[in-house]
């Protein structure tokens, strides 16, 4: 009795470290403004899309982000020293970690407000296609619970 007491307590405690952790993921996705779906309604092409994109494979996610343009002084404030393709960043993320990695993308790369595209893999074989699907699904799910907008994007 004892042991099945002690795991019930040690899970209490692991929900509530859980909810916490989202909670602080939460507030900072906050500071991020809605989204504003007219800037990015007529984009159709991954490499324009400036917000974060995630494409989802049936073991991993892949993230890219296009990090801000931070003023290196006024020598390079709109020169060629810094062009989007330059500040962008691909991560590869699990599915476990996709709360914090979201909420540490700068709030300058949130270009739209606060939407992520999520994309199937189009480099996945047809037998993991029921698994990258589930992974899309749970996706969706986290990313909705943070409060940030799922665009969803056909397979490329």
């Amino acid at each position: 009795m004892e042991g099945v007491a002690q795991k019930a307590v040690k899970a209490e405690h692991q929900a509530q470290a859980n909810a916490t952790e989202t909670d602080t993921e939460r507030a900072a996705l906050a500071l991020i403004p809605v989204p504003t779906r007219s800037l990015y309604v007529d984009i159709h092409d991954p490499s324009q899309w400036q917000n974060p994109f995630l494409t989802v494979s049936a073991q991993m996610l892949d993230m890219r982000i296009v990090l801000p343009d931070e003023p290196l002084g006024s020598f390079a404030e709109g020169s060629m020293l810094r062009p989007p393709a330059a500040r962008r960043q691909e991560l590869q993320v699990r599915l476990s970690d996709l709360g914090k990695a979201v909420a540490a993308i700068p709030a300058g790369s949130w270009h739209y407000g606060r939407v992520i595209a999520v994309a199937e893999s189009p480099d996945a074989s047809r037998k993991d296609r029921p698994a990258i699907r589930r992974n899309v699904e749970a996706v969706i799910r986290k990313l909705n619970d943070l409060g940030v907008v799922v665009e969803e994007w056909p397979s490329q």
